[in-house]
């Protein structure tokens, strides 16, 4: 992307739960529209977490400054406080600022168990799945918001699973599943209360049916023949990139408007449609739209009209 195009320059970012998935794809774009990114996991090269994945969080913070941004990596685990402290304590040294948040930590892909009670379910699998999911976002935005309030403008951005109006009449998985992303909308909901009226904005956001690299090696593709996959799921059709929901954020975080999502749950189609932002293919994909209106009731799968 040209250097006049470049709607971050100067903005400093920092993408909790970088290594894989949406928030790698938010980092890149962050660093592609000229932002400094701060990018954290437990997945390094020096060693990887529970996941025992090849993506690491130095690699993000390449792709990032490949990208025309500046990514520098830092390894943390947003469960224990000490280190939380530690990578926001380094921004401010180094950069004296922050403007972006995005809490994005997950981890709890193997954690949970498809339409399962809460008394059939792995009791300490579910309560780790909270951990990871809730507390951690809890403990990430304890530090680092008052360095994002410094200055007016600042955007945090929850990272979840559905919309607020779409999970409150979804059964989402299973108790724990479902707790979990309900309790990251409410979180947006509420720091937008907080965070309002201090100058800054908190918003949810969920990309869609997203083609993460677990989602990929699940199907058995890659990025490149993933329509392979529409065989044994037709419904993946409607599936984005992580690239898009990063497009999101970036365009979130260029608004001089921010401040009308303030407490809002947003979908990165939903905000396709404002900004006018595409997936990296050119297309539009509206996922949530297509649930209702498609997928969940039944109907054969046709995204004419939805990307």
């Amino acid at each position: 992307m040209a250097e006049a195009q470049r709607t971050l320059e100067g903005r400093v970012a920092l993408v909790a739960g970088a290594t894989r998935g949406a928030g790698r794809g938010i980092a890149v774009q962050l660093g592609a529209q000229g932002a400094t990114v701060y990018v954290s996991g437990r997945s390094s090269r020096s060693g990887p977490s529970e996941y025992g994945r090849p993506e690491t969080i130095e690699e993000t913070a390449e792709r990032v400054t490949a990208a025309g941004g500046h990514g520098i990596a830092v390894v943390a685990d947003h469960l224990v406080p000490g280190e939380v402290e530690a990578l926001v304590g380094r921004i401010d040294a180094e950069q004296g600022r922050l403007d972006v948040l995005v809490n994005d930590i997950w981890g709890g892909e193997r954690l949970f168990e498809w339409d399962s009670t809460v008394w059939e379910h792995d009791l300490d699998n579910g309560l780790r799945l909270l951990r990871l999911a809730v507390e951690t976002h809890a403990v990430t935005s304890h530090f680092a918001l008052p360095l994002l309030l410094r200055r007016p403008g600042g955007l945090v951005v929850e990272m979840t699973d559905g919309t607020t109006e779409y999970n409150a009449s979804t059964y989402r998985v299973s108790f724990f599943y479902d707790l979990a992303k309900s309790s990251v909308l409410r979180m947006a909901f509420a720091l937008g209360h907080e965070l309002g009226p201090r100058g800054a904005t908190a918003v949810a956001l969920t990309p869609g049916w997203l083609r993460s690299e677990m989602m990929l090696d699940n199907y058995g593709v890659t990025e490149e023949n993933w329509r392979d996959a529409l065989a044994k799921s037709p419904h993946f059709a409607i599936s984005e990139t992580p690239s898009y929901v990063g497009r999101a954020v970036a365009a979130l975080a260029a608004d001089p408007d921010l401040a009308r999502w303030n407490g809002c749950s947003l979908s990165s189609g939903q905000l396709a449609g404002v900004y006018g932002f595409t997936d990296l293919d050119g297309s539009r994909p509206d996922c949530w739209r297509y649930m209702v209106e498609v997928q969940d009731p039944g109907l054969p799968a046709d995204t004419t009209g939805y990307r």
